[in-house]
């Protein structure tokens, strides 16, 4: 799980999906987005890193149980495309989450994110703000 944010998310190295993840790998993501499969997931981590450059993702607490772990994670990015309809501000924004893992074997199969998108939205909405004055 530590491998799927550092060397996914935060380097942004795909050749790592296949590894990491199940051939029918299914994902509901912090941005309210569902896909499936490896295809659909790596357009979904191509449009976080379109919108956020220096992403990062900081695990803070993690519990397993059987075949699957929780985590509180902060995810967090600079600013550099859109973003939940809003320009490009060149800040640096961050939000709390919980993801929910579940694995076949060695393989994620199952992730399920739920971001705090409305505290994500309130800082976009300051920067938006911050940035025509």
């Amino acid at each position: 799980m530590r491998r799927f944010y550092q060397v996914i998310w935060e380097a942004h190295d795909k050749s790592a999906i296949p590894p990491l993840l199940h051939p029918e790998f299914t994902f509901r993501g912090s941005l309210g987005q569902r896909k499936q499969g490896h295809r659909g997931f790596v357009e979904y981590v191509d449009m976080v890193h379109q919108a956020l450059g220096d992403y990062r993702c900081s695990i803070q607490e993690m519990v397993e149980e059987d075949n699957k772990v929780f985590a509180k994670v902060m995810f967090g990015g600079i600013h550099k495309g859109t973003l939940l309809g809003y320009e490009a501000s060149g800040k640096r924004v961050e939000w709390i989450g919980c993801a929910l893992f579940a694995f076949d074997g060695d393989l994620i199969s199952d992730l399920w994110v739920l971001g705090d998108l409305r505290s994500l939205a309130q800082q976009l909405e300051r920067n938006k703000l911050g940035a025509a004055r």
